[in-house]
């Protein structure tokens, strides 16, 4: 029987703001255990708690940006369990009145789709526990505690795995893009959790669920789904039924291990929080945050398409991410020849950050730098050849372009009347090679080019080079 995957991701963000969701503690991660705490995030009797306002204005531009539609009341609920590292045992969050809902996220993978968002939510970070084997125990730190969370449901629109990860780069780069979280997975500010089943092909009912946790990467989130899908397989071809439980992800072993049985909303006892009011929503608010919407990544696509003149996959890979997309328009601010940039900077720069495996925010040439070696390659002054040296220079001794130039002497030769020596020099000491070449065998040309190169140590500019090599040699 074929079974076609159902598959539904909640993404839980982290917002970008100084202080907690309820309380004035700070958010700065790093710090030393249960340093940044006070009475409210560490649940002592008789607090109260106070809602932040940016952490409002942050889940409307996530609203905003994913296209839902934006409740002007909304209520917060608390959702009971017991855990070490939930002091108050229940968590404020949103059930029956989020804040966004039915919304949408466009992907693209063989063909365009849009993903469906269910609902955006607002609720506070429990702690975090540290495991200490060789005592035997464990501890809890209450730094996160109160950290102010948006969740991020998709509809079960998703059916691959492929589907799944363009999906969470696609929110990633969002918001970054609106600047409402860092995106920072291995710190815990961008985290998802993937709720798989399968069905049989053209059946409408879904199948029963797991829940994967423990996706702290892009890859893993493909990973783990790809496992899910062939263990549910095995266990349905098997005649047996998929079990609904909460499983984790392995990275190590690259397989998923029951954790527990999968709770449903029920269970957590869901009821409005009597301590928080509800938020109520006015048109200003909404329309002064819509008003301070930055560019979002389809937008500033089909700008590069049309104001840079690029075609749709370079703006698609330039986009990717604000921080290139920043780092692009930087470089290519001052160029005439824009595609000069984003050649430049899909092909060397990105190769060179792949080959060292860090981000563009870590690049040891910044963007005003580069941008000056590629007006060296515009202004005549060096060709490409000599330019990746000097690339490579920059990149290990943080020198600037000019400096590298003029210590190695790469300055490019434009001069005619000497590049036309060189060019006869050649031809005179190679006979056979001309004669050949005059005979048909035209591959050849690039054996005399190869020579000049070598004359000039790789500084002669290629297109004198060619011209005065094409005339002499008819």
């Amino acid at each position: 029987m074929q079974f076609e995957p159902v598959i539904g991701l909640e993404v839980h963000a982290q917002l970008k703001t100084k202080t907690k969701i309820f309380c004035g503690c700070s958010t700065e991660f790093g710090k030393p255990p249960n340093a940044n705490t006070c009475p409210v995030c560490t649940g002592m009797p008789g607090v109260l708690p106070v809602l932040n306002r940016q952490v409002v204005t942050f889940a409307i531009k996530a609203a905003l940006a994913t296209h839902c539609k934006i409740n002007k009341e909304s209520r917060f609920d608390r959702k009971n369990y017991f855990y070490p590292d939930l002091p108050k045992g229940y968590q404020i969050s949103q059930y029956a009145l989020p804040i966004a809902e039915h919304g949408y996220l466009g992907i693209e993978t063989s063909s365009p789709k849009k993903i469906g968002i269910t609902r955006i939510h607002m609720e506070e970070d429990a702690g975090k526990l540290i495991h200490d084997p060789a005592r035997a125990r464990s501890m809890v730190d209450l730094n996160r505690t109160g950290v102010p969370l948006i969740e991020i449901v998709s509809e079960p629109d998703i059916r691959t795995p492929k589907e799944a990860g363009v999906y969470l780069r696609k929110l990633h780069s969002i918001l970054k893009y609106i600047d409402v979280c860092d995106g920072n997975m291995e710190e815990g500010s961008f985290r998802c959790d993937a709720n798989i089943s399968l069905r049989p092909a053209g059946q409408k009912e879904f199948g029963t669920r797991a829940e994967l946790k423990n996706l702290n990467s892009f890859k893993n989130v493909e990973k783990a789904i790809s496992y899910e899908i062939e263990r549910q397989t095995y266990v349905l071809e098997e005649g047996n039924q998929v079990i609904q439980e909460t499983r984790l992800w392995d990275p190590s072993k690259n397989k998923t291990t029951s954790m527990r049985g999968k709770e449903e909303a029920h269970d957590y006892r869901y009821f409005p929080d009597p301590d928080l009011v509800p938020l109520i929503l006015d048109d200003k608010w909404i329309q002064d945050v819509e008003k301070d919407m930055p560019e979002l990544p389809d937008e500033k696509r089909s700008r590069f398409t049309k104001e840079y003149k690029l075609a749709d996959y370079d703006a698609k890979v330039l986009t990717s991410s604000i921080e290139l997309a920043n780092f692009f328009e930087e470089t290519a601010a001052p160029l005439k020849d824009k595609k000069l940039a984003a050649n430049w900077v899909m092909t060397t720069l990105l190769g060179m950050l792949n080959s060292k495996g860090i981000t563009i925010s870590e690049s040891p040439v910044k963007a005003p730098a580069f941008s000056k070696l590629l007006q060296m390659i515009e202004d005549k002054k060096i060709n490409a050849s000599a330019a990746k040296t000097v690339f490579e220079e920059m990149v290990e001794s943080l020198k600037n372009p000019e400096s590298i130039v003029k210590e190695k002497r790469l300055e490019q030769v434009s001069d005619q009347s000497e590049l036309e020596t060189m060019v006869q020099d050649v031809i005179t000491e190679n006979p056979d090679e001309v004669l050949a070449y005059k005979n048909g065998k035209t591959k050849l040309f690039s054996f005399f080019m190869g020579r000049i190169m070598k004359k000039t140590r790789g500084k002669a500019d290629p297109k004198i080079v060619t011209q005065l090599l094409k005339n002499k040699l008819k």
